[in-house]
């Protein structure tokens, strides 16, 4: 399973190519770094992560600890957060979007939580994330 687009080690993408293929979620993709960027303060690379199936992301650390990871894909983006046993739990117990849900169950449970790779289509998703990263970051401060 893929989950961004650039998934060539080798070539870097450039702003215009990842504006590009983002397409009409464009907007949302903006929005999110710059709430990220202005809420967390974060440390933010640019990085190709984990091999060819996941490729060059938007790497965003508090604390030295993941806080999200942003993968530009063909007209939307893939969310990456790590989410503990105890933030899941939280997060199941809220009204959350089809796609937050959908990844929650299909991540495998592991001892430090799991690996939720979401996919930001719209407005909607948007706030899913911004409220999932408040969750998360909550832990990461502490």
């Amino acid at each position: 399973m893929r989950i961004g687009f650039f998934t060539d080690k080798s070539h870097s993408p450039e702003p215009e190519e990842i504006r590009g293929i983002l397409g009409s979620c464009l907007p949302v993709w903006e929005e999110l770094l710059t709430h990220i960027r202005q809420t967390y303060h974060p440390v933010e690379d640019f990085k190709f992560l984990y091999g060819k199936n996941y490729g060059w992301a938007v790497r965003f650390r508090l604390k030295g600890k993941l806080l999200t990871s942003l993968y530009p894909a063909e007209g939307y983006f893939s969310a990456q957060i790590i989410m503990s046993p105890v933030e899941v739990d939280t997060v199941q117990s809220m009204n959350m979007g089809r796609n937050v849900r959908q990844a929650i169950d299909s991540a495998t449970p592991y001892p430090e939580g799991r690996w939720l790779f979401i996919p930001v289509q719209n407005r909607d998703d948007l706030a899913d994330i911004t409220r999932l990263l408040e969750i998360h970051a909550r832990s990461k401060r502490a």
